[in-house]
Order: C-alpha cells, then structure tokens, then sequence
C-alpha cells in the first residue's frame, strides 16, 4: 500500500481513507444528479461504496478532507497517469468529489491546491484530470488551477448514462 501522508490547508485536513468516511460521503455518492459524471451509476449502499473506495487493485492513494469540526467534507485521489516511463518524473491523475451541501465553499480548490503542491514535492512532471465535457464545475475549476485542456475525446467513456464526451487535462510542473 502506498503511503497517504495528512496534509493541511487553512480550513482542513487531508488524511487517508479510513473505515466510516464512506457514511460520510454515501449521500453525495447515492445521489443520482451528484453521480452523473461517474463512470457508474450511484452508489446503492454503504458497503457498496466502501467496496470502491478501498478497492485493493486500485493504484492510487485517497485523502479524505475534515474540516476543523471533524465533519468530512471531500474525497482527493492521486493515481499513475498516462505520460510514458517516469524518466523525468511521474505523472499523476488527480480526482475529487465534494460532499455535496457543502460545495460552493471553494473546499475543491483549496483541497486541490494542496494535492497539487504535494504531488509536485513528490516529483511528479505532469498532473493530469480528465473530466466530462458537460462537468462544467470542474472544468471550471481545473481551468482556474492552471491545467491546460490537452484534448477532447468523443464519445470516449461508456458510462450509465452512456457514451460520453471528456476533456483531458495537464498541467506541467514547469507551468
């Protein structure tokens, strides 16, 4: 297992995934319009949902955001990216959701800003996040973060909701 180390930003802590933070995130996760942009359809149960975030074929790491109060406010991950070998440098996918009464509050990019300076202190050449085309919170967000839109795939994923458009996108550590 690869190690999660905690990180902090002014409002929250970033720790790995334990057992219980998905009670925390099912009702953002079983919420049909909250998964539309998922590869699979909503999440049916708790055990369900624990069963995909701790998957253990899984390569990447997660951090789950906690406000000051304890309350959970966010899943970040970081998995290998696509970029050839590592010679100069690992390239990382980042993904994240956030609970969702508390979106609007700026937590995804204050959450991500952090991910995203931790993963530079790793090495990392390349940060990459592919997203819906119809995502437009997020494309908003990675666009905002500095990420440059590198390519529009069509009909690329096949998702529950069917063939779906995304947009991939990098940003370089020389950025």
């Amino acid at each position: 297992m690869v190690e999660v180390p905690t990180l902090t930003t002014e409002r929250f802590t970033m720790r790995s995934l334990r057992r219980g933070d998905e009670t925390a995130m099912f009702p953002t996760m079983a919420d049909e319009q909250q998964s539309l942009y998922l590869t699979r359809p909503k999440f049916e149960s708790e055990e369900e949902l624990w069963g995909w975030f701790a998957a253990p074929d899984w390569p990447g790491r997660t951090w789950i955001a906690m406000d000051a109060s304890g309350e959970v406010a966010g899943r970040f991950v970081a998995g290998p990216g696509h970029g050839g070998d590592d010679t100069h440098g690992p390239v990382f996918e980042i993904g994240y959701i956030v609970v969702m009464h508390r979106q609007g509050e700026g937590i995804a990019r204050e959450c991500s800003e952090a991910l995203i300076a931790h993963l530079w202190t790793e090495g990392a050449r390349k940060i990459t996040a592919e997203v819906d085309t119809r995502n437009t919170p997020s494309v908003r967000l990675l666009e905002s973060l500095g990420f440059t839109r590198e390519a529009h795939f069509r009909e690329h994923d096949a998702t529950h909701i069917g063939m779906c458009d995304v947009y991939w996108y990098g940003k370089l550590r020389s950025e």
